[in-house]
Parts: C-alpha cells; sequence; structure tokens
C-alpha cells in the first residue's frame, strides 16, 4: 500500500493549485473560504461517517482531548495563515516558504521521538537524512533573492507551514484511538463551528464555485485520510518523504495548465527528490 502516500502527493497538488485559482477570486475573501471550505468537507464526509464512525474510549481522556484541541488551533491558525497569504500574494512567491512545511513535520518528530515512546520510529537516521535533503533540496531550488524579503504575506506563509507541521506532529499521539475518517471528520467539524461562530460569514457564491469547492473539499479529505493512513502505518518521518513528490506534480499541473515554464532549478530538484524518495522506499523495505 506504499503507492498510497504517492497518490496523496498528487492530491494536494491538485487541491494547492485549484485553491489558488478560487483565491484569486476578488468576491471570495480567506475568512469566508476558511468556513465554506470545512463546511463542504463535512457535506462530503456526513454520508458515510454513520458507516465508517469509530472511536476508542481512549479518545476521551482529558489528556488526549487536550491534544485534540491543540490539534483544532493549529489547524485554524494554520489555515488562516496559509489562506491570507494565498490570497494576497502569488503562489510562486510564498510556495518556497510553504514548502518549509515538510522540513518543519520531520525535524518535530524526530525531536519528539527522544521524548515520547509512540515517536520511537522515527529515529531512522537513514530515512530521516534523505527527508532532510530532499526538504532543503525542495526549499532551496525555489528560493530567490526576493524572497528573503519578509514581508506580512511572507510571514504569514511561514507561519502557516509551521503550524501545519505542529498540527501534523500531535495528531500522531490521538490518530490511534480513531479510524482516519471519523478523526478528518470531528477536525473539520470543530474548525467550521469555531470559525463560523468567530466570522459569521455570509456565505454568497455562486453556484459554479460552489461545486469548485466541493471538488477541492473532495480531494481533502482523500488526501488526509491517506496522509493520517502514512503516519499510523509508515511513521511521520517515511510519510513525509514520500508526500514531498507534491512538488513535482505541482510543477506537472503548472506546466500544463497554466503553461508555466520548467528551469533547470526545477528539474535538478525534481531529480533529487525522487532519488531520495526511491531510496527511502528502498531502505523502508529491505
Amino acid at each position: 500500500m506504499i503507492y498510497l502516500p504517492i497518490i496523496g502527493a498528487f492530491l494536494e497538488g491538485a487541491g494547492m493549485t485549484i485553491e489558488k485559482l478560487l483565491l484569486r477570486k476578488k468576491s471570495l475573501n480567506y475568512k469566508n473560504y476558511t468556513v465554506f471550505g470545512f463546511l463542504v468537507i463535512i457535506i462530503a464526509m456526513l454520508p458515510f461517517i454513520f458507516f465508517l464512525w469509530k472511536i476508542s474510549p481512549e479518545a476521551y481522556l482529558l489528556k488526549n482531548l487536550f491534544v485534540f484541541f491543540l490539534i483544532i488551533f493549529f489547524s485554524i491558525l494554520a489555515n488562516l495563515f496559509t489562506f491570507f497569504a494565498l490570497k494576497k500574494e502569488n503562489l510562486t512567491v510564498i510556495e518556497p516558504i510553504r514548502l518549509m512545511q515538510p522540513l518543519f513535520t520531520i525535524l518535530l518528530a524526530f525531536i519528539l521521538s527522544f521524548f515520547f515512546q509512540i515517536y520511537y520510529i522515527e529515529r531512522n537516521w537513514s530515512i530521516l537524512i534523505l527527508g532532510l535533503i530532499a526538504s532543503i533540496t525542495l526549499v532551496l531550488s525555489h528560493i530567490k533573492k526576493h524572497h528573503l524579503v519578509f514581508d506580512k504575506y511572507i510571514l504569514a506563509a511561514l507561519f502557516g507551514s509551521l503550524f501545519f507541521a505542529i498540527e501534523l506532529v500531535l495528531s500522531k499521539f490521538i490518530l490511534q484511538y480513531y479510524n482516519s475518517f471519523t478523526f478528518y471528520f470531528l477536525r473539520c467539524l470543530v474548525i467550521f463551528l469555531i470559525t463560523w461562530i468567530i466570522f459569521r460569514p455570509k456565505l454568497k457564491i455562486n453556484s459554479k464555485t460552489k461545486w469548485v469547492i466541493f471538488l477541492t473539499g473532495i480531494i481533502w479529505v482523500i488526501y488526509r485520510i491517506i496522509l493520517y493512513y502514512g503516519y499510523e502505518i509508515y511513521g511521520v518521518v517515511f510519510t513525509t518523504i514520500l508526500f514531498i513528490l507534491t512538488p513535482i506534480f505541482i510543477y506537472i499541473f503548472a506546466r500544463i495548465f497554466l503553461k508555466e515554464k520548467l528551469t533547470l532549478r526545477n528539474i535538478i530538484s525534481a531529480a533529487i527528490i525522487l532519488a531520495c524518495v526511491i531510496l527511502a522506499i528502498i531502505l523502508e523495505n529491505r
């Protein structure tokens, strides 16, 4: 089932591309998009939740509820910061900063492996080194001089990446008490309720845009379920390495749909990332 995270990377690339196209619309601000985006995810999952609902009694322990609400807190911050940056800044400008998320995730998971038994699987030096090489290659291949000017949008993208990494690493602590579908449904439901109470948006969105957002919601549902599955089966670091393939799919989509040219640096970085992923798969299956 190791191909599933690779499919997840493909879906992440598709989801990001569609979200940027949606946020280009002047009528759709990042707060409204956050609320409506989580609403359509809930609607998409609702018909299946009765059949796939699964929570262990341990999930209701105070310490696990505390972790769950920490995840919600960082998820809300991560989404708001990321959508704020996407709304106001070009994707090519914030993408290098957003791509620091895998690096943050790998480092956090590795650090936690020295303190928590549940993260012991992450202390694989070979996989860690490959992950760091792939992550750093990914960031450096996108960094240009103008990216080093940290305006509020760049900083928002940076905080969004960090908060997403924290959220994902925290999820490992309590995923064992849910199945992936139930966990993601509850996460999105609580985020929707909190953001709706805070922003009280008037969701006046045309029919075509609603369907595109609904499609994006379905993409993120499948993506997250695959991501959580990978965390449980393969560990955070190894799964993150596989998901670093996402930019390669973004390059392909940008070339096909946005008619953007690929630079030599893009091609070299893609080759290095692909080599790291293949080596990681070989080492994991030795």
